[in-house]
């Protein structure tokens, strides 16, 4: 393996149906910005689920937290390195929604997926974009309407997981080993491609995608982009 078994991987620790709160934001920030100073070199892993706290009813949790943790989410999502979410027990709450903002996520075998809920009723935050879009209408029904729970197996079929493992730790291990020369910045415009995919017609995505190849062209003859990538 390269250095990067040496290497300090930024890490966010999320309990199983935790809520938003000041520790998560901090969390998020921290990891975050650990990342974007090693110039998206290492891989943000995000560690997920355990043993499921008591239902949370968002005790002190107002619109403005709200609004502070999507914009958390959605630093995530943006990040300029690769983000990796490793489930294991309930990945229920933000935890779900964290998953949601990640590129390659791992489950142990007995994990268990659902959304944040406030009492028994599914929280109406962007998780339901995020759900639609990345698993459909149908296969997010279930989970946004009724606040049903899922296992790993059905969350693999849905296309919620990448990979199903008894060994977690192993497999983190070899994702870390593949993802080792993958240089941030690039998986970030690779990134932003995919997830503007479903919303952009051909026409208006072509300009983006050509800025893109000209990137890379540039990168590859050694030069500087006359331009950096458009940001969202």
């Amino acid at each position: 393996m390269s250095g990067r078994e040496a290497m300090t991987v930024p890490e966010v620790l999320v309990a199983g149906g935790e809520p938003p709160g000041s520790r998560l934001l901090a969390a998020i920030d921290a990891a975050c910005a650990a990342a974007e100073d090693a110039a998206g070199r290492t891989p943000l892993v995000v560690r997920l689920g355990g043993e499921e706290a008591q239902p949370s009813r968002f005790a002190g949790v107002d619109v403005h937290l709200v609004n502070k943790w999507e914009r958390a989410l959605r630093r995530v999502e943006r990040l300029g390195a690769v983000t990796i979410a490793v489930a294991e027990g309930a990945c229920t709450g933000a935890a779900l929604e964290l998953l949601l903002c990640c590129d390659y996520r791992i489950t142990s075998r007995s994990a268990v997926f659902g959304l944040p809920l406030i009492g028994s009723t599914p929280w109406p935050g962007m998780a339901l974009h995020r759900l639609v879009d990345q698993i459909g209408l149908a296969g997010a029904r279930r989970l946004a309407l009724f606040g049903s729970r899922i296992d790993a197996a059905q969350a693999a079929a849905l296309g919620l997981v990448d990979e199903t493992a008894d060994d977690v730790a192993a497999a983190l291990v070899e994702v870390l080993v593949r993802c080792d020369g993958v240089a941030g910045a690039e998986a970030a415009v690779r990134r932003r491609l995919l997830l503007d995919a479903a919303s952009t017609p051909f026409e208006e995505a072509l300009g983006v995608h050509l800025a893109a190849c000209d990137r890379t062209l540039r990168h590859e003859r050694g030069e500087t982009p006359a331009e950096p990538f458009p940001q969202w």
